[in-house]
């Protein structure tokens, strides 16, 4: 169908909007797949006098020492450089994650310092803290002090190779609200950095309220002890948002610009592509209309019903694209992990419906809404063709190649305080037509359990690179049990 023909699948464009998708035609050349973003979807930017406060501290003794891990060498040759390069990597990661690190003015030496210290951190509740024991015998502060007495602050606990045995942490790295890192990272110190990311996506988490559109009602909860703020709407308020976007000329542009950056354009006709735009902005509107930084509707009632032209899973895929969840058919637990997911591993999920293969003991993951930027959004998109959703044969559905041999975590919310976590590899996408079922379907090899039918959840979601451990540590921080699926 061309350009100028507009009918759409429930009514007629009118003259005015196809002179505007003719206008649109000039913009196209500066509208680019993440240059239509508004920050008003975005969370609300925070003073630094508003990021979270982490402490940091040191422990050693403080007279020079005779033996004993890290050892006399160390002591000489080690320790100042160590200190020096340690806290620059505090304050480089603190300020690119937007968090205070407030440094001890001097070393933890004794029971009664590290007594202050715990004082001052229950008066001035910190958001974390994160020390560094350098000398094996500070242990026992530490394990029996600093974890005993801190219970409800999230603590880091940095220990470079040199300063323990396995006996030093057995008990104290598996509390819950620690994470602790033994490590022999004395370069970029990357465990600090993911325990202040940690800290700082919680708070981020805790300040976004998704809007999820479903029923009749409108109510607000907290899902504790993740923390996020749902917004319940009635299904139909998306109905009534979306008759008040018009064809624009940046809704054109937005369709323009996914027909050029499609390999293949298969079934959508340019009407769809239209009424696949104006989805993504009505759902803008709503966010910003309802302060959300995300949004989940029961779409296929409105579908059946034929209450919208098309399914928002184009929509839905170039918010995924941006770091904003949109999530299909009002599934809360998949709004919690697509939640967790954007703002911890700054890459967006795809939620699947599982299937086993049994002949290949495989598990199979499709739905017609998958992000293409996967490694990332700021990283190039995966190839995708533009499909139609598949249970109805309308609208735009993104079909996207996921990378054969790429490592994927699978990960999924079965309540606000449990995570199902497992690995896979992808083994190759399969196609609709000759499968039945959804647009994007990828196959893959999964660590367990040893059969494929007993692999647990329902809407988990595939993400690219190994986070299991990203996940683990979140949860033991901040209260989230994670088990294998």
């Amino acid at each position: 169908m061309s350009e100028g023909s507009l009918k759409c699948w429930n009514g007629t464009v009118s003259r005015r909007q196809v002179l505007i998708t003719m206008a649109g035609a000039s913009v196209v050349g500066s509208c680019s797949l993440r240059q239509t973003i508004q920050p008003v979807t975005q969370l609300p930017t925070e003073s630094e006098d508003k990021w979270p406060v982490i402490r940091v501290a040191y422990l050693r003794p403080k007279e020079k020492y005779w033996l004993g891990w890290p050892g006399t060498a160390w002591e000489k040759r080690c320790y100042q450089d160590f200190v020096e390069s340690s806290r620059a990597k505090v304050e480089q990661y603190a300020k690119q994650l937007k968090v205070r690190a407030v440094f001890e003015p001097e070393p933890l030496y004794d029971e009664a310092s590290v007594t202050r210290f715990i004082a001052q951190v229950k008066k001035d509740k910190p958001d974390g803290v994160l020390l560094f024991p350098l000398h094996m015998d500070r242990w026992g502060l530490v394990n029996d002090k600093i974890a005993g007495e801190l219970t409800d602050t999230p603590k880091i606990i940095f220990a470079p190779l040199g300063q323990c045995f396995t006996g030093h942490i057995q008990k104290v790295s598996k509390l819950p609200g620690i994470y602790l890192a033994s490590c022999a990272d004395f370069e970029e110190m990357k465990p600090i950095r993911l325990g202040m990311k940690i800290i700082r996506t919680n708070r981020d988490v805790r300040r976004s309220k998704i809007a999820i559109l479903k029923g009749t009602e409108t109510k607000e909860e907290t899902l504790e002890p993740l923390g996020l703020k749902i917004r319940y709407l009635p299904r139909e308020y998306f109905v009534e948002a979306l008759k008040t976007i018009e064809v624009t000329p940046e809704v054109v542009a937005m369709a323009k610009e996914y027909r050029r950056a499609a390999d293949k354009v298969i079934e959508p006709a340019w009407e769809d592509l239209i009424n696949a735009s104006k989805n993504y902005f009505a759902a803008r509107k709503i966010m910003k209309d309802q302060n959300c930084q995300g949004i989940s509707l029961q779409c296929l009632q409105l579908v059946e019903h034929r209450r919208i032209p098309c399914p928002p899973c184009m929509a839905w895929s170039k918010l995924l694209d941006m770091g904003i969840p949109g999530v299909c058919e009002a599934d809360f637990r998949a709004v919690m992990g697509h939640v967790l997911c954007c703002r911890l591993l700054n890459k967006p999920g795809f939620m699947q419906d599982p299937v086993p293969n049994t002949v290949n003991n495989t598990l199979i993951g499709a739905h017609c809404v998958s992000p293409t930027r996967l490694n990332g959004y700021d990283r190039p998109r995966e190839p995708f063709n533009l499909r139609t959703h598949a249970e109805s044969d309308i609208g735009v559905a993104v079909q996207v190649f996921w990378r054969p041999g790429q490592e994927v975590t699978i990960m999924q919310f079965t309540s606000p305080g449990n995570i199902i976590l497992g690995k896979g590899k992808v083994l190759r996408n399969l196609s609709t037509p000759p499968a039945g079922g959804c647009r994007t379907s990828v196959e893959l090899e999964i660590d367990g359990p040893p059969d494929t039918r007993d692999t647990k959840g329902f809407h988990q979601l595939f993400i690219y690179g190994d986070h299991v451990r990203d996940f683990q540590v979140y949860g033991q921080m901040f209260g989230i049990k994670t088990e294998h699926i």
